[in-house]
């Protein structure tokens, strides 16, 4: 059985840095750390990349999505990560 995490509902689309999407996290809950590392998909489930960081506050992180796809991730997107 595999788990998807909606994380459009928990991340704000913050800019760009070189082939990486930064985002900040509205809320924060402790079980979202499973994300780290784990792949990336659009809303048509297309592997867009993976989540290469978390970091900054603990409240609020920053996420750093490595974009390995030819897509640019705008503002609206909604992404998903499968954690199994």
């Amino acid at each position: 059985m595999q788990t998807w995490l909606k994380i459009f509902q928990f991340i704000t689309f913050i800019g760009k840095s070189k082939k990486h999407e930064i985002f900040r996290a509205r809320k924060w809950r402790k079980e979202y750390e499973q994300i780290l590392k784990k792949p990336v998909y659009n809303e048509v489930y297309e592997k867009i990349g993976h989540v290469h960081d978390i970091f900054g506050p603990i409240e609020s992180p920053f996420i750093s999505i490595k974009n390995t796809s030819n897509q640019d991730l705008n503002p609206k997107v909604r992404l998903y990560v499968k954690l199994q």
